[in-house]
């Protein structure tokens, strides 16, 4: 049983990737043999439209054609029994790396074919699949200005169309900066944001703990 946890942050030690090391830690304790794959720190562009991958005979096997440092990741990826993606939102969408990886994991493994309405994909298993939202946005705000339609719309429903499962969790208000008095703002409260921090984050981590337990947990159920 393999978890991958991929994170798109250009952090190794702040919000996004410690919700995913949580999770990872739940995959760990569900017996999976677990892998944490940094993105900032790989070589590798978005998607080239070359469509190698949607050629007649194919021989990609629904693995990004472009042999470049993001590849080996992309290999390990498509053998995994469960991915969790974890980004940061950067004016209103995940990082331009998450962006690009996604385009990269799950382009290859979808097909122009359809059945029923249904898109035919390069799978022969469910693959539960997680996405992890970290954000200086306030939850309350974050629903006025529709971000969990615009994020699980763009993101976690084309997961749960390609990898057969998945499941979205946020993180939100999170602390921004180290040191606030070094910064120009208005837009918010240093000290609201500590209390937040100080009485929601524990339960962030637990409930990243759970994800990661809970998807490789299903995908033994699955299999």
């Amino acid at each position: 049983m393999k978890a991958i946890f991929v994170n798109g942050s250009p952090r190794k030690n702040k919000n996004t990737a410690l919700m995913l090391e949580s999770a990872l830690r739940g995959a760990q304790e569900a017996g999976a043999e677990t892998e944490l794959a940094h993105l900032y720190d790989i070589q590798f562009q978005g998607c080239k439209s070359c469509f190698a991958c949607k050629l007649k005979d194919s021989k990609t096997n629904g693995i990004c054609a472009i042999k470049d440092d993001l590849r080996p990741v992309l290999e390990r990826c498509r053998k995994a029994d469960v991915l969790v993606f974890g980004s940061p939102i950067y004016y209103s969408y995940p990082t331009g790396m998450m962006r690009s990886f996604m385009e990269r994991a799950m382009f290859p493994i979808g097909t122009y074919h359809y059945e029923n309405g249904v898109q035919k994909v390069l799978r022969d298993k469910v693959i539960p699949t997680g996405m992890i939202f970290t954000m200086n946005c306030p939850e309350d705000y974050a629903a006025v200005i529709h971000y969990p339609f615009l994020l699980e719309t763009a993101n976690s429903k084309i997961m749960e169309a390609i990898y057969g499962h998945c499941e979205t969790l946020y993180a939100y208000n999170t602390y921004q900066f180290n040191d606030y008095s070094r910064y120009d703002f208005t837009l918010f409260s240093e000290k609201e944001k500590r209390l937040y921090r100080d009485t929601h984050w524990q339960t962030d981590l637990q409930n990243a703990y759970q994800l990661g337990k809970r998807l490789v947990e299903l995908s033994k159920s699955l299999s």
